[in-house]
């Protein structure tokens, strides 16, 4: 059995050379695309107020990932265990020579290579041997004078490198798009002391502005994640959520004000600062984004959201539930529910947030209790019950997380809700009712029912409104919040099942050309000018204003498989391969059937991508849609029910008696 040393001098010629391989958390990425690497020395800076990379010690297990890029691409996984403590800090190496070879065909190092995975997945024992060593050269040689390799042997060298678990010896063909989608999405990752730790928003290279494209999105970086665990890569999904957490427990202000404890950042970036005295050394920081410097200055309230459902993910996917059993994971999830949990004015089981604070990022008139923070707060209360230990610190949290979930089901599944049946009962609403057992408990005005939904809505079908305060109901349609009450079981079965029935009857008006429309319909003429402030950006069915998203397809396909009617989502998927990947995966559409690509929209986003990606895979394999799907608890059903039996208003027609009212 070979040694890593001897591995090395095999490789490159020569006797061993050294070179530092130190890690940030578990995982060092060794897939070098460019011609030259620049090593950069970092050290910690205790004057710097952003997270420098070397804070972080831990043993682990490194997973190196080893890529050559060329003609043709061969990939190698190996496993390396650490037995020592290990700290982020990357020195110069020197270069191995007979290894790198001429038109950016890459590096490749080994170092205590314990076990080697050709197909990424499957855990096949061996070791790497000369006999190996030589095989892999003999490839390359192959490989450099044919020009490229069949297609087929590239798609299970790909399939390799991505850790799909198939079968190395039979060979599979990959499509395209999906092959190309790969390709961007890993182009997109970023490293953070030399580790993958999440994915840029958006990497076009024709746009001249960057903005804050470059940075990396929570919510941006969701489908991204579940990408990757769904191809078995859960290092760069663990990086991510451990050094957000670290993130979480920053002082933030913004004019002398601070907000509350368990804020996740919207975003942040890596950057790199010199060091003093010293040319050819610098330091990597993470310089994050709580809304101090967004546009509209809006706290992100859906982040912390989707980092608590993307933890449950990760453990549900990898069956490593000890990240979210660490004490300092634990922590953050208790921040989280203690700021969403808290208490306040509000009479409403419902989170009141301001407008912009979720994917929604610009004024829309969606402030107060939209729909799409409802259904990510429901979901994370699911996720974090079943992943916080039990303990005495947390009873009093665990009891309040009930009390809510109870509530906020109840209040979004009886007022949210609108079919044609409710349609008609609000048509004939009485206003100005004073007593505990009205029925028009939020005093609607029924001419707030709008001509274009008395004929859009279908015979068949219905959905969860936009939001609800009081006096006013917002009747557009928001995809987001309607599917993600399916995937979570904030709807119920029915209501789940009258959603994608809405869908299908209005595929016309929500999906036409490219899937899918963020909301429904889009704020036009003197309506537009006034909720929006005539926002030029915003302008009628573009971005967020009735535009098209492609990233929606993933959450679709979540709640189709859930539903059980994946040839809904199949068909969404059909309709954005035909164009997506010739648009260059742009970030929206324009017009009422999607026609356009929308006239700001980034090329190359990346949750556009990785959306597609999710789609694909999980209606390749639908029981994957388990780690993002939440049931109903039983004690949850029964608390419901009731409350439905107890609902004055369902007994108003049982009682003979006056009706009581305050004196």
């Amino acid at each position: 059995m070979a040694t890593s040393d001897a591995v090395l001098q095999v490789l490159s010629g020569a006797g061993p050379r050294s070179f530092s391989s130190d890690l940030c958390f578990n995982n060092l990425d060794l897939a070098f695309r460019s011609k030259h690497i620049k090593y950069v020395k970092k050290r910690a800076s205790r004057h710097m107020k952003m997270f420098k990379c070397s804070s972080v010690q831990q043993n682990c297990i490194g997973k190196h990932w080893f890529k050559r890029s060329g003609d043709g691409d061969l990939s190698v996984n190996a496993t390396i265990k650490r037995l020592q403590l290990l700290r982020c800090k990357c020195q110069k190496a020197e270069r191995v020579s007979g290894v790198t070879t001429e038109g950016g065909n890459g590096t490749w190092f080994v170092d205590s290579a314990k076990t080697l995975n050709l197909n990424g997945a499957v855990n096949t024992p061996g070791v790497l041997e000369l006999g190996d060593t030589q095989q892999l050269m003999r490839e390359k040689e192959v490989l450099t004078s044919n020009g490229s390799a069949n297609k087929e042997e590239e798609s299970l060298a790909t399939n390799a490198a991505v850790g799909t678990g198939r079968d190395a010896s039979r060979k599979v063909s990959v499509d395209p798009t999906e092959e190309e989608a790969w390709e961007l999405l890993r182009d997109s990752v970023v490293h953070y002391c030399g580790s993958p730790i999440g994915t840029i928003a958006a990497n076009d290279p024709t746009s001249s502005s960057v903005l804050n494209y470059d940075q990396v999105f929570i919510r941006d970086f969701i489908p991204s994640g579940i990408a990757f665990l769904l191809k078995g890569e859960y290092d760069i999904v663990r990086n991510f959520l451990l050094h957000t957490l670290q993130l979480q427990s920053w002082e933030k202000t913004m004019d002398c004000h601070s907000p509350g404890q368990g804020l996740m950042p919207a975003s942040f970036k890596v950057r790199t600062f010199p060091l003093d005295g010293d040319d050819s050394a610098t330091e990597e920081v993470l310089d994050p984004d709580f809304g101090e410097a967004a546009i509209g200055r809006v706290a992100p309230v859906d982040s912390g959201l989707w980092w608590i459902i993307l933890l449950r993910a990760y453990g549900k996917c990898s069956g490593d539930l000890s990240v979210q059993e660490r004490i300092d994971v634990q922590t953050g999830i208790k921040m989280i529910l203690r700021l969403c949990l808290a208490d306040g004015f509000d009479m409403f089981p419902t989170l009141l947030v301001t407008d912009g604070s979720c994917m929604i990022d610009r004024r829309m008139g969606i402030h107060g209790h939209p729909l799409e923070i409802q259904a990510l707060f429901y979901s994370a209360l699911l996720c974090a019950k079943e992943m916080l230990t039990p303990e005495d610190g947390s009873a009093d949290l665990l009891r309040a997380l009930n009390n809510r979930l109870v509530a906020l089901s109840f209040h979004i599944r009886e007022y949210y809700w609108i079919d044609l049946r409710k349609l008609n009962e609000i048509y004939r609403y009485k206003t100005e009712e004073y007593s505990y057992d009205a029925v028009n408990k939020f005093n609607i005005y029924p001419d707030q029912v709008s001509p274009w939904l008395v004929e859009w809505m279908p015979n068949q079908g219905g959905y969860l409104i936009g939001n609800l305060q009081p006096a006013h109901m917002d009747f557009r349609f928001f995809s987001l919040g309607n599917i993600w009450s399916v995937v979570s079981g904030l709807a119920t079965r029915d209501q789940s099942n009258a959603i994608l029935d809405l869908i299908e009857a209005k595929w016309s008006d929500l999906v036409a050309d490219m899937p899918l429309k963020i909301c429904y319909p889009a704020l036009e003429g003197q309506e537009w000018q006034i909720i929006t402030g005539s926002d030029p950006k915003n302008t009628p069915w573009s971005y967020h204003n009735a535009g098209s998203w492609p990233t929606l397809l993933w959450q679709l396909t979540v709640a189709c498989i859930k539903m059980n009617r994946p040839e809904i989502a199949a068909r969404a998927v059909d309709i954005a391969e035909k164009r997506i990947s010739r648009d260059k995966w742009p970030e929206y559409y324009d017009t009422k059937k999607a026609r356009f690509i929308g006239k700001q929209a980034r090329l190359f986003q990346t949750w556009s991508i990785a959306g597609y990606l999710v789609a694909k895979i999980l209606l390749a394999d639908p029981s994957a849609a388990r780690m993002l799907v939440t049931d109903e608890d039983p004690e949850l059903v029964n608390a419901f029910s009731c409350m439905i039996s107890s609902n004055p208003r369902r007994k108003r027609g049982q009682k003979n008696s006056k009706k009581p009212f305050i004196v």
